[in-house]
């Protein structure tokens, strides 16, 4: 079983306890469990959680780096947790931008922190070892790992690979970007409020933002969104600005066919957490198009997130929530559809989430490269069988938060080789993480990819 941190709630964290719990959390993600999960079992109201949330999340960024680093540094490898200790305080050695503390400091708690626990007190004086040694030695260290691709990128060779096979003239820059922290970027609920007059709300309460996209609003600095003016009210919703292109590219060229008496059917199938979701439903009521939701998630508690949000956002009741596999059409068309067929689809696949990475630093360390085989399959199912519920003349969307063409563009091209009622509509959009192949009004956003096709009449 692994340890849990230890910490106390009286008083301001120390960094000893950031370090443990940390280091705990890493050691959890090593064994498989999401940055995210376990960042969800510590206590809410511990002054530690934000801290070492942090500092959790960018040892990931650095894990690269520190492993190859901690082989150096010890003969063979340490067990864990030590090893993740290890890691910590060699991220925070490593990272002094915006880091208030002095090297002697992180030593001196991490080791501290080591001998709270019994169990891990006879390894103080080793992890003291390695920690000063790596002081002394700072620069023939970094130098000798830097012909390891992993420590250099801070991404598993397999992946690095991948996207310079992908991207062989932006590769590096993209794998850079990937490891950046990510803006916070709102997207304002225009159904309730309009995005200037929101932006005007966030100058008075004193956050700077800038306008992206339609309704978008980019902060220059990351807050907590509970804090913002309207979140109770349904205000606004958090999406980054890639993400905010689905609802206009799938809805823009629906209202020219629709008959007035009549909405138009859509389906957003792998709908959870529901941003997208709330996102179609904003978009039709600002463009006067009538259309009736369906929101399909197979995980029966990622759907009521779902339900949650658009609570929040005042759509409740305005769309039909169902718990199903999007690619077992054949267990809910009827029951769901009831004999009719979609105007528009929009399939946000399961990926490897190639894209966001540096949201969920996690992903690229818990991805093996067979992960990417099985997702490409089912991706491909999912859209054959979602296509066949398609009336003709329908729209359907594909977009993935992913960068490898497997999941994109491949995906894309095999499918109409495959389908001769379907047609490309535009070009297909690869959006790079950073913004490196920027959007107009956009200067930063994750990676994205999109492909609109559109069925023979």
């Amino acid at each position: 079983m692994t340890a849990q941190p230890s910490s106390s709630h009286t008083k301001a964290p120390s960094l000893k306890e950031q370090i443990e719990w940390a280091a705990l959390g890493l050691q959890r993600v090593a064994q498989g469990q999401s940055a995210r999960d376990v960042v969800t079992t510590w206590p809410t109201a511990s002054p530690v959680r934000p801290g070492a949330q942090a500092l959790l999340y960018t040892a990931l960024r650095h894990w690269g780096q520190t492993r190859a680093v901690i082989a150096l540094l010890a003969k063979k490898k340490p067990q864990p947790p030590i090893d993740m200790f290890l890691a910590v305080a060699l991220t925070l050695l490593l990272e002094p931008q915006g880091v208030s503390y002095a090297p002697f400091t992180v030593v001196n708690q991490t080791v501290e922190a080591l001998r709270r626990s019994k169990k891990w007190q006879a390894q103080a004086g080793f992890v003291n070892a390695c920690l000063r040694r790596f002081l002394r030695e700072r620069d023939t260290l970094l130098s000798a790992i830097d012909g390891d691709v992993a420590a250099r990128t801070n991404h598993p060779a397999w992946w690095v690979e991948c996207v310079r096979q992908d991207h062989p003239h932006d590769w590096e820059r993209i794998l850079e970007a990937s490891n950046a922290r990510a803006p916070l970027t709102l997207r304002v609920n225009v159904a309730r409020i309009d995005r200037d007059a929101y932006l005007a709300l966030l100058t008075g309460a004193g956050v700077e933002a800038i306008p992206v996209l339609e309704a978008g609003v980019m902060l220059r600095k990351a807050v907590d969104v509970r804090d913002l003016p309207g979140y109770a009210q349904g205000w606004f919703s958090v999406q980054d600005a890639a993400a905010q292109r689905a609802a206009a590219l799938l809805l823009g060229g629906c209202g020219r066919s629709q008959q007035e008496s009549q909405p138009l059917l859509i389906l957003d199938a792998c709908a959870a957490p529901g941003g997208k979701t709330a996102h179609l439903l904003e978009w039709a009521a600002a463009h006067q198009l009538h259309i009736e939701l369906i929101a399909m998630e197979v995980d029966a508690q990622r759907a009521s997130r779902i339900a949650d949000n658009m609570q929040r956002l005042g759509f409740d009741g305005q769309l039909q929530v169902e718990v199903a596999d999007a690619a077992n059409t054949g267990s809910w068309q009827q029951p769901v559809l009831k004999g009719r067929l979609l105007d528009a689809v929009l399939l946000d696949a399961p990926c490897s989430a190639s894209g966001i990475v540096r949201r969920h630093p996690d992903i690229r360390w818990l991805r093996r490269p067979q992960d990417l085989d099985a997702l490409v399959s089912i991706q491909a199912l999912i859209l054959k069988n979602l296509w066949a519920l398609l009336k003709p003349g329908g729209r359907l969307l594909y977009c993935t938060c992913s960068i490898f063409h497997r999941e994109g563009q491949d995906q894309i091209r095999q499918f109409l080789a495959q389908h001769a009622d379907a047609t490309q509509v535009g070009e297909l959009l690869q959006l790079l993480p950073g913004g490196l192949e920027a959007m107009p009004l956009v200067e930063d956003h994750d990676g994205f990819f999109y492909g609109l096709l559109q069925k023979a009449s």
